[in-house]
């Protein structure tokens, strides 16, 4: 709240600092003969060499004057800019006019940097509503500076708007003030020197090359249409090229790689890697990785990172702009997980089609128990397609070492990683959709708990060892309430019943519940909440949560863009609450989810196209059920899947 009252105060402060300034420039603009001049040079009521005289009598004020009308004219985009900059190039001559234009322009595009930072994007939505050009996409290019500068040269685009978009993009004030003001020379040379020849050679010959100027400014309103359409073909073409899939930068993947060696390290994780193979893999290839830890690409990559290999990530991560800079560095491009995503898919196609290694994690999320998660139909028809040999890198330990739900790495955990073929490009011809599953989830399947007594020496360490099992497990065994246990170092209790167990250094419960471990407990949870479901026809899932949306500047993840009602039942995900200042609803239709997304104790998430909906509920320790409960509502609905898409409405 109190945030809230800074930014509003913030805000009229700025608003009654800019009435404040607009009227001390208005008195100065309307004393000591700067109005006469003014009205002369708008109304045409003196003759070149009178309006030249007027200009030169001012002395001081009159540059001054030159330069604060040129500043209007950037921030109300209604005012010409012309008639001041021939006027300048009349009274002062070609250098001192454009400087004296250049100094105006560079204040009004600082004042507008300001206003946009202080007001954001609805001053530039103002400006922008009747332009047919995609300003999102041209934000996102890495050639933004260039389009920019192509603005300045289209018809009907002021200087201002041109600013307001600028400022929107992330720019530091020096790149900013630097591109806009080169944006502008140009047009700001042809008006001062129209003035300077009317001056120094004829006024014949400035108005001939005035009205070419106008003829190709006519003709480009004309075709406006056809060159804001080639502009937004160039702007997606930008776009696409910034979403490609980048090499890999051999020194900062070998760099990656040691840093990330010696952190394992030092945490106290041993490694073990096993190549059946005998030799590198072949390229192109595609590499699956069972998924039990956040830093499975770490183990993954070490085994195959003579061959550059390129790893599907989630797009969460690529919405911070140094973030996503870095991890696209070493070949990774984003992912919008378990939705349609075309992007991707290209840059799948692309990264085989050049000979690459493509290294994908089929289960797409972290494992919430240590055991292997189910992977979506789909994937299974993209690897028959790829033609390429097909090689899995299985994980055992990773889920024990670094669980989802956990605050660390363990000391004393063991990572066991094997690299094997699983299918030539030649067996890939011969085999069934079905057959493929089959041998694909055999090859990837783990469970951590039954390797773990493989491997009786293995022991875990950890002050705080069982924190954060009460976000994955939320139904006490004793009293069945939900969203009660909590944990303190390796003991769990249970809000209403107390003490429940210890977890001891083999993740082992020690006493007092029905489970040997947390994935049996996980296991029993879910069977209750599937029987409920089975039962109630009209089950729903209901909570209070906050929106949190991509960051528009790129300098975080996420920004909170506003707070509501979830609910989730058989008809699927709808979201009733704020966006933006604005009340929506939004329904994401069950036949469309094929899981949501979680963060243990964090948040529950969906992804549509590039786009992803974050929500955090007040009870954070209930993300898992949202989970849970996607996954049993999907399995149990028979209706076939409907194009996706989002409902809005607006109240």
């Amino acid at each position: 709240m109190l945030n809230i009252k800074k930014t509003t105060k913030l805000k009229l402060f700025v608003f009654l600092g800019l009435l404040v300034l607009l009227f001390l420039l208005g008195v100065f603009l309307c004393s000591g003969g700067n109005l006469d001049l003014i009205r002369s040079v708008f109304m045409e009521e003196h003759t070149d060499d009178e309006l030249r005289e007027k200009l030169l009598d001012l002395g001081f004020r009159g540059y001054a004057t030159v330069a604060i009308l040129s500043m209007l004219q950037v921030v109300f985009t209604f005012l010409p800019a012309e008639p001041v900059q021939v006027l300048a190039g009349l009274g002062f001559g070609f250098p001192i006019g454009l400087l004296c234009c250049m100094v105006g322009v560079l204040l009004g595009n600082s004042l507008i940097y300001i206003l946009y930072k202080i007001y954001g994007d609805r001053v530039r939505e103002f400006f922008f509503k009747n332009l047919n050009l995609d300003f999102k996409r041209a934000a996102e290019s890495n050639r933004v500076a260039l389009i920019i500068w192509i603005l300045y040269f289209l018809p009907a685009i002021p200087y201002g708007m041109i600013c307001f978009f600028a400022s929107s993009v992330n720019m530091k004030y020096p790149r900013y003030i630097a591109v806009t003001l080169i944006g502008s020379i140009p047009s700001i040379c042809i008006g001062v020197a129209l003035g300077h020849i009317a001056l120094v050679a004829s006024w014949a010959l400035a108005l001939a090359i005035f009205v070419i100027l106008l003829a190709l400014v006519i003709i480009g309103i004309i075709k406006k249409d056809t060159l804001f359409a080639k502009l937004n073909a160039y702007i997606d073409k930008m776009a696409r090229e910034k979403n490609n899939v980048r090499p890999c930068n051999p020194i900062v993947i070998n760099l990656a790689f040691a840093i990330s060696q010696i952190i394992i390290r030092l945490r106290g994780v041993k490694v073990r890697s096993v190549n059946k193979l005998g030799r590198q893999i072949d390229s192109p290839a595609i590499v699956l990785c069972s998924h039990g830890s956040f830093i499975d690409f770490i183990y993954a990559g070490a085994m195959i990172r003579k061959k550059r290999p390129h790893f599907i990530v989630a797009r969460l991560y690529f919405y911070k702009k140094w973030l996503s800079a870095l991890i696209r560095s070493v070949g990774c491009f984003p992912k919008s997980m378990f939705t349609t995503d075309f992007e991707s898919a290209k840059n799948c196609l692309r990264v085989l089609r050049g000979g690459g290694v493509l290294a994908m994690m089929p289960e797409a999320r972290l494992s919430t128990a240590g055991v292997f998660e189910d992977i979506q139909p789909g994937t299974y028809s993209f690897l028959k397609s790829a033609k390429v040999p097909i090689y899995t890198i299985k994980l055992s330990g990773n889920y024990l070492a670094d669980p989802k739900w956990g605050n660390g790495m363990r000391r004393g955990g063991l990572v066991e990683a094997e690299l094997d073929i699983l299918f030539t490009a030649e067996e890939l011809k011969s085999l069934t959709l079905e057959q493929i599953q089959e041998k694909v989830e055999e090859r990837l399947y783990y469970d951590d708990f039954a390797w773990l007594k493989t491997h009786p020496d293995v022991h875990y360490r950890a002050k705080k060892l069982a924190h954060g099992l009460e976000n994955i497990l939320v139904r006490c065994p004793k009293c069945l309430g939900y969203c009660t246990l909590t944990t303190h170092h390796h003991d769990v209790s249970c809000q209403s019943c107390g003490k429940l167990t210890t977890m001891n250094d083999r993740y082992t419960f020690t006493a007092d519940v029905p489970f040997d471990n947390l994935t049996e407990w996980y296991d029993w949870q879910k069977q209750l909440l599937a029987d409920e479901i089975q039962q109630n026809p009209d089950y729903a899932l209901t909570s209070h949560v906050k929106l949190r949306l991509p960051s528009l500047d790129g300098k975080t993840l996420l920004r909170d863009a506003g707070d509501g009602i979830c609910t989730l039942n058989r008809e699927g995900l709808t979201y009733q609450g704020s966006i933006d200042g604005e009340v929506q609803t939004l329904h994401f239709p069950m036949a469309e989810i094929y899981r949501l997304l979680f963060g243990a104790g964090e948040n529950f998430e969906i992804y549509v196209s590039d786009r992803i909906y974050y929500f955090v509920p007040d009870e954070k320790r209930s993300c898992v059920l949202w989970y849970l409960a996607s996954m049993i509502l999907k399995d149990d609905m028979q209706s076939k899947s409907e194009p996706r898409q989002i409902a809005v409405q607006s109240h």
